[in-house]
Formats: structure tokens, sequence, C-alpha cells
């Protein structure tokens, strides 16, 4: 059967979509690009944000209307979203005819022989044990390619629906990893990012994530490593000392604040406090001190005061964040918080928050970026530039956008640039040319 796969959400999701098509052309089924082409139709979905619901519905809706109008086609919604709010999804019965949680995607061939044979097909089971390393990924050829090292999470912070729909926090052995990663050298890729809801609690064995970032840096071949996301509960510093002693592993940590309140911290069940927070981060800096650091913020979160905004601005103004993402708080179904707290911080005071806070990080990137100009940097072409498709988009190792023209390279090329200018979110720059000896 012809079947076409939509991904929403975070890089989990496209990681999940990678082992989802593998296990589907496994059974013979081949994958379109079209859903007008499509005898089935699934949507990978996330469970994070309000928005990503809204986009899932109005999909189905547009699903609805093809079956309306006569046309033949299983709809199916997979992940998270499908695990959050099963319910919710059945009462679109018409349109849904499957259902599949994070842990169920090598049922997806039987649901389709169910779907197809006039049932609703449903699994949403939690595996304490999936990880799916048996499953290679089925990838579009690229720069970067993702890796789970690990699955679910145990951390069951009041604002998530992750633990309950992903299930609890379990561990892929590191062999298999370092295997997987000679898998995508092998396909041409350069750098890994190694991804998990807290990569600092990887533990298999006596091996931890430390151990794993250092195996999976020494595989022959690959060029670079990153990893999102860790918890500022547990940075070891012995992650830190491998980061800065391995030159395969990026100068670049992504570190989720979401707030700069103790006491809203508390009521998010994150177990550190502001200080401890700026405490990591002080770590960080006096063990890679060209380290770039960007983070998660959520305004809005219940009981916020304006003094609890007012301490996040503090911290991000102390800290000086290369870039954050900064979202308004939304409450999500079966989580903690929706039980525990009021959402009761108006939609106006949320807004307002979020573009107060992305003005002062505004200023916060250009200046850090501004330093960087007169530096070289090697840089990892990636895609070409949106703006003018004669240039390319290429990535520091601290993770820095480049925009540079270099007709004669090509995605997957490490060049070097020298930084002529700085805006918000990108550096410009221009191709340094190596010196050429001449014998006399």
């Amino acid at each position: 059967m012809n079947i076409y796969l939509e991904t929403y959400g975070c890089q989990m999701n496209e990681y999940d979509s990678e082992l989802i098509l593998s296990i589907l052309k496994k059974a013979d089924h081949q994958i379109v690009q079209s859903a007008d082409e499509a005898d089935v139709a699934f949507l990978n979905t996330c469970a994070i944000r309000e928005n990503a619901h809204k986009k899932i519905y109005h999909r189905l809706d547009e699903m609805r209307g093809r079956k309306k109008r006569g046309q033949k086609l299983v709809v199916g919604v997979l992940g998270c979203m499908a695990q959050s709010l099963r319910e919710e999804l059945k009462d679109n019965a018409p349109v849904v005819d499957i259902i599949a949680g994070p842990d169920s995607y090598k049922r997806l061939p039987g649901l389709i022989s169910e779907a197809c044979g006039g049932d609703t097909g449903y699994d949403l089971s939690l595996s304490e044990y999936e990880t799916y390393s048996d499953v290679a990924p089925v990838r579009v050829p690229g720069v970067n390619a993702w890796i789970a090292i690990m699955r679910g999470c145990d951390n069951f912070c009041t604002f998530c629906v992750v633990p309950y729909t992903r299930g609890r926090e379990r561990s892929r052995s590191p062999q298999n990893i370092v295997e997987e990663t000679q898998a995508i050298v092998a396909q041409g890729f350069k750098q890994v990012t190694l991804l998990g809801q807290n990569v600092n609690s990887y533990k298999y064995g006596n091996y931890d994530f430390a151990d794993l970032m250092k195996m999976v840096g020494d595989v022959p071949g690959i060029r670079r490593v990153r990893f999102t996301s860790p918890h500022p509960k547990d940075f070891p510093l012995k992650l830190l000392q491998v980061m800065k002693d391995h030159p395969k592993l990026c100068n670049q940590i992504h570190l989720p604040l979401q707030s700069g309140s103790t006491e809203v911290l508390d009521r998010m069940n994150r177990t550190y406090s502001k200080q401890e927070f700026l405490d990591v981060v002080n770590v960080i800096r006096d063990t890679i001190p060209n380290v770039s650091l960007s983070t998660d913020i959520i305004c809005g979160f219940c009981g916020e005061t304006e003094q609890d905004f007012q301490d996040t601005v503090d911290v991000v103004e102390q800290v000086g964040f290369d870039s954050a993402f900064i979202f308004k708080y939304s409450e999500r179904k079966n989580t903690i918080a929706s039980r525990k707290f009021p959402d009761d911080v108006s939609e106006e005071i949320k807004t307002e928050r979020v573009k107060k806070l992305v003005e002062i990080q505004r200023a916060i990137s250009l200046a850090r970026n501004e330093k960087e100009v007169g530096k070289t940097f090697d840089v990892l072409i990636e895609q070409p530039s949106k703006k003018n498709r004669e240039e390319w988009l290429g990535r520091s190792d601290h993770n820095k956008g480049v925009v540079f023209a270099a007709p004669q390279h090509k995605p997957g090329d490490f060049v070097k640039v020298k930084i002529t200018s700085a805006g918000t979110h990108t550096l410009r720059g221009e191709i340094v040319t190596p010196a050429i000896a001449f014998c006399v």
C-alpha cells in the first residue's frame, strides 16, 4: 500500500518517523510524498503545546473532507498526541482509523491490515523495554543524523506530558548506538546529534553519558557530535571534561531554564533553584570558557507573579544565553499541573511577558554574535541560504548559523569562514582562502 507520513514536533518525533518508515518499508509498503497519492496517511504528532494540537485537528478536518467526497483513505494518528488524547481522537471516528502511541510502531503493519478490513486499529500500550534498537532508521541523505540514545522520562515536571506519552526512562546499549553511528558515517553524514528527554540520565550497566559521548566521538569518520537535552539538576563535571578534551564534541549546550523563579521552579518540579541553575552555568563556563549556551523558557506558568517573571529576566541577563526558545505556558491534559494548579495567568500577561523577554534576548544574542566578528570558524555547510539561494548556510562548532558565498562547495563540506558581520540570529562571513606556497 502507498503510505504517506507527516511529522510534527521535536527532533525525537523526526527520529521516530525514520523508525516508522523503516518498519513500514520492511513490511513491503511504499512510501509516497503526498497525501493525494496515499492509501494510508499517518500524522506523527506532538503533545507539548496547544498549537501542535490545532494543526493536527485542522489536518484531520481536511482528511475528513476527502473521505466525505468518497475518496478512500485510511487515516492514522501516531505519537504523543495519540497517547495523551486517545479518547478525543476516538470521538473523531470515522476520520481516524488508527491510533498508535510511541511504543507501538512495530504494530503498524498489523493495524493497517485491521483498518483496511473495516476495524479501527488501536495500540496505546507503553513499554518498559522498547527502545527500537533493532530497527535501522530510514534517513533522508543530509548533513546531520539524529540518534535516540534513550526513550521515556522519569522527571515528571508538572507542566510536561512526556512521562505519560513516552513512558519510563530506558537506555540503549552503547555498543548499539556506536553501531548506528558507524552506519550513518557509511551513509555520508558528518554530524550526529544524540537525543533524549534527559541525556544526563543515560545509564547502561557501567556506562554513563560521558562514556557514551566519548565512544561516539571516537567513531572513525564522524566529524561532530552534539546532544540535546540535558537537565540542570544533574550536569556532571565528567561530561564537561570529556567535551573539553574531545575534538569531535561540540562546544554547545542546550540547558533548559524554564523559569528563573525558585518558587515557580518548585511548582514545576524542576528540582533546582535559581541559584543552583546559575551555579551550573558557572561550572560549565569555568570548564569550557568558549561554550555556547541556549535554553528554553516558559512564561506565565501557574501562579507566576511579576516578581517571578523578573527573576527569569534576571537569570537571562546574568547568563547571557546565545539564544533562547521562549513560549507561553499551555496547559496540557493529564499533567500534574492541570490537576494541581489553576492556569491563572491571563493570555494578555503571558503574551506581554513573552514579548518583553524576546526583546531582551534579541539584544543579548546580537551582542554575543557581534563579538564573533573578525574570528574564523570551521563551518559545516548544511543547505542553501533561504534569502539567497546562491549562498550557503552552515554552522560553527558552537552552533552559530553562518551565511557565506562559496559556489565551489556543497552541503557536508567543512570550510574556514571569517566572520564579517553579525545579526541577531546569524553571522555573515567570507571563505578564508588557504595560502599557496610557491617554490623559488
